[in-house]
């Protein structure tokens, strides 16, 4: 069996993963992390984008048609459509367990072990860090049907931000204010909150 440990190719994925790396960086670090909050988008945009890049980089030195590589890439639209929706970050788990099996499976004497290695370990590790090391707080929200619309006013933010913090149990950073309903007197308020801080995490947008 012909295997090739390492071959020239490795500076070349070494180069272009920093390159992809840097700028991932820059825009979802510091141009959508600052702006949202959001934790487990930030892992996602991470991760897939890098899955992405080394199944794009596998698929190029292996000798295969293009119906194949798209075939490749629908099986993730299919899951996505024909299963039960799940959050995020576990469709995200799931994209890289596809991901890393179908390059390590198609992987052939074009991409040495080394490059492999490399594919694996950087995916191990990175997955690693942003769920176990970077520990950045994630503000997320919940959607509440207010109908105490007294307290719905600019001037009374510092009452309403106790009233909900009481009702929820949440400490909250922010409220913002949806649609009011004067016939019925109730409010659609935003709650923003670090999940962190409150002893359990959820992800997902709830009406309370």
């Amino acid at each position: 069996m012909n295997i090739t440990w390492f071959d020239e190719d490795v500076y070349r994925l070494l180069l272009r993963l920093a390159i992809n790396f840097f700028f991932i960086t820059i825009i979802v670090r510091f141009f959508y992390y600052k702006i949202s909050k959001r934790k487990d988008y930030l892992f996602t945009y991470y991760l897939m984008s890098f899955i992405i890049f080394f199944i794009c980089y596998s698929l190029k030195k292996l000798d295969i048609d293009t119906g194949m590589g798209l075939g490749l890439f629908a099986i993730f639209s299919i899951i996505r459509y024909r299963t039960n929706p799940i959050a995020i970050k576990e469709m995200t788990y799931l994209f890289i367990v596809i991901g890393l099996s179908v390059v390590n499976a198609l992987a052939s004497d074009n991409i040495s072990m080394t490059e492999l290695g490399i594919i694996n370990f950087f995916m191990l590790g990175m997955t690693y860090c942003l769920e176990f090391v970077w520990l950045l707080k994630h503000e997320t929200r919940k959607t509440i049907l207010f109908e105490n619309i007294k307290l719905v006013d600019i001037s009374k933010g510092d009452a309403l931000k106790a009233e909900l913090e009481r009702r929820t149990g949440l400490s909250i950073n922010r409220v913002e204010i949806g649609k009011i309903n004067y016939l019925d007197d109730t409010a659609q308020l935003r709650v923003y909150y670090y999940d962190d801080e409150q002893g359990y995490s959820d992800y997902n947008e709830q009406a309370v």
